[in-house]
């Protein structure tokens, strides 16, 4: 069970601080790159991958209170852009799958437009912004498979109420140029394909296995609560179960324990 939780007041840095901060993270990942000992997936399928682990897709245009639809319009062509980076990826044996090393900075030059970012619990406006449902979905997909899971990270922040959620709070991953990246490893013995789609209303993707999966597996939130915190912002928390079902037994990893800072009224009159 999830103890009660406190949560510093949010710090507000200065934009040159954010801007410099940035830059080293994403120097020091580069050199992670070029120096560190994980061997990437880069290749696409050499040979046709069919078994089916998980497919799933999310809804690409969100009307949100106060924030003017183009954005998310030029989530599309954002999230257009990105996956051609990523769609037919194999993912050999130790191979780490790595979004950021795959579809590279964002950036006008590339075609990517202006989209939606969040900053510090704040909504703002930056080049390639939307990509964090990518994210969010490539997240789902891999916690329904035998692919470890290595790096992820999620906003801090609770921004906006639940509406007509289908997945548990927390249950993705927040992305920003290359620092905040999501990474799996392929701790198998077989390898995989991830397929990424768009059609007129959602973004999609699948997961394949090179040999038919004997296991199954379940996502399950556990622990939910929302408290107060003692400066007066309201804070939640859960944990995300992955739970995998062999022929004989069953087994429970927590894969991820969330704590965020809520933005809105948590207890909103219906």
């Amino acid at each position: 069970m999830i103890l009660k939780n406190t949560l510093k007041k949010p710090i507000y840095r200065s934009k040159l601080r954010q801007v410099l901060g940035k830059e080293y993270y994403i120097l020091k990942r580069k050199l992670h790159w070029c120096f560190g000992i994980n061997k990437y997936a880069c290749s696409k399928e050499t040979t046709k991958i069919t078994n089916s682990v998980f497919k799933h897709q999310s809804l690409i245009l969100r009307p949100l209170k106060d924030l003017e639809m183009y954005l998310q319009e030029n989530k599309r062509t954002n999230l257009a852009i990105a996956i051609q980076h990523l769609n037919g990826i194999e993912i050999k044996p130790n191979e780490v799958f790595s979004i950021w090393r795959l579809v590279g900075r964002p950036s006008k030059q590339k075609g990517y437009l202006e989209g939606l970012v969040l900053n510090s619990g704040k909504v703002e406006k930056d080049i390639g912004g939307g990509l964090c449902q990518l994210g969010n979905l490539l997240f789902w997909i891999f916690a329904h498979s035998p692919l470890t899971i290595k790096e992820r990270d999620r906003h801090g922040f609770d921004v906006f109420p639940d509406v007509k959620r289908k997945v548990p709070f927390g249950a993705g991953a927040t992305l920003a140029y290359n620092h905040i990246d999501l990474q799996v490893k392929n701790e198998t013995k077989q390898a995989f394909v991830i397929k990424l789609w768009l059609n007129d209303t959602h973004l999609v993707g699948e997961l394949f296995s090179e040999n038919k999966l004997q296991e199954t597996y379940r996502i399950e939130e556990r622990n939910h609560k929302i408290e107060q915190q003692f400066w007066g912002g309201y804070s939640r928390h859960n944990q995300i179960v992955k739970i995998t079902t062999f022929a004989t037994k069953k087994e429970e990893t927590i894969l991820v324990e969330n704590h965020a800072i809520m933005m809105y009224e948590p207890f909103l009159e219906k």
